[in-house]
């Protein structure tokens, strides 16, 4: 795994107002994300917010209220700054503050800029109505929009010189990615059959007679609702539980953004357990004071301690 780069003493007043909106990009519309950042270092913390801008771009063209031929133009156009980037031809002058701010992150860190091609990929799964008949399916595009936010993450992080397994960090950032994912579809399913958009693998929801879909506040009349929401949230612990051999791998700060959101996701994984039908009458959600003890808890490093007391039992 090649490590973060150092970045240079000085930046310039163009990239740090560039930085300065992406920022404020983030704490507007990425409350959980923002928790987990904001315990980095300044030039780590603002390279992973403009990886966030520019995501978040991506997300609201699907999302929007445009005609699916205006999305594709648009993400085709959102594409086209992306290889601008990765062709260095984004200027400090440019007039949109993302490309300025990704391409400058882009040259301080290793960021592996391909993630976001991939993550436009995977919007463009959603404009074609794709659905899931397994999970190996539905895997396929929780790596474009959260695996590859992942890897992307672990260009700014880096890993500690002399980690054990390190070779291995970008599969375990990724699968900690499929964890979040996974935990988002749960937590989303009734917006997202609103929306007409369904994620869960059909084979699943045929096991556990959900086929009809979530279109109201109670499950489809006879199903085991509990039964496939507690099916799923096993599946995420695992992926919880593998994704999170990345901790040690990070330095004390990195290990503490990465555990400060996965610890958040992990406690909604909780109360979605706990009251499988909430997640039909509203999105399940934490409350700040929550949030912040997880990234108290992330900064002082006992997930990242437990990682590591658990895999020395393994090797005993």
């Amino acid at each position: 795994m090649t490590q973060a780069v150092e970045p240079s003493a000085h930046t310039s007043a163009p990239v740090l107002a560039a930085y300065g909106y992406c920022e404020t990009v983030t704490g507007q519309q990425a409350r959980n994300f923002a928790y987990g950042i904001r315990l980095l270092p300044a030039p780590k913390r603002r390279a992973m917010s403009a990886l966030y801008a520019f995501s978040r771009r991506v997300d609201d063209i699907g999302d929007g209220e445009l005609a699916a031929d205006v999305k594709v133009a648009r993400l085709e156009e959102t594409r086209a700054t992306l290889a601008r980037i990765h062709e260095g031809k984004v200027e400090e002058d440019d007039t949109d503050p993302v490309a300025v701010a990704l391409a400058h992150a882009a040259r301080q860190f290793p960021i592996p800029l391909g993630g976001l091609d991939e993550l436009i990929d995977g919007v463009q799964m959603d404009l074609r109505g794709e659905t899931y008949e397994t999970w190996d399916d539905l895997k396929v595009y929780c790596r474009c929009v959260a695996g590859a936010i992942g890897r992307l993450s672990l260009g700014v992080f880096g890993t500690e010189p002399g980690a054990r397994g390190a070779e291995r960090a970008p599969e375990y950032a990724d699968t900690l990615g499929l964890a979040l994912q996974l935990t988002n579809i749960l937590r989303d399913v009734r917006e997202d059959a609103e929306g007409g958009r369904t994620y869960l693998p059909a084979d699943d929801l045929a096991k556990f007679g959900c086929s009809a879909g979530f279109g109201g506040p109670k499950p489809p009349e006879g199903s085991d609702f509990a039964g496939l929401v507690h099916f799923e949230v096993r599946r995420a612990r695992a992926l919880f539980a593998e994704g999170y051999r990345l901790l040690p791998m990070l330095d004390r700060r990195s290990g503490a953004c990465v555990a400060a959101m996965a610890g958040i996701y992990r406690r909604l994984l909780d109360r979605i357990e706990r009251d499988p039908e909430a997640v039909l009458r509203g999105r399940v959600s934490l409350p700040g004071r929550e949030k912040a003890y997880v990234a108290v808890r992330g900064l002082s490093g006992l997930d990242t301690r437990h990682v590591t007391w658990r895999a020395v039992r393994r090797r005993a």
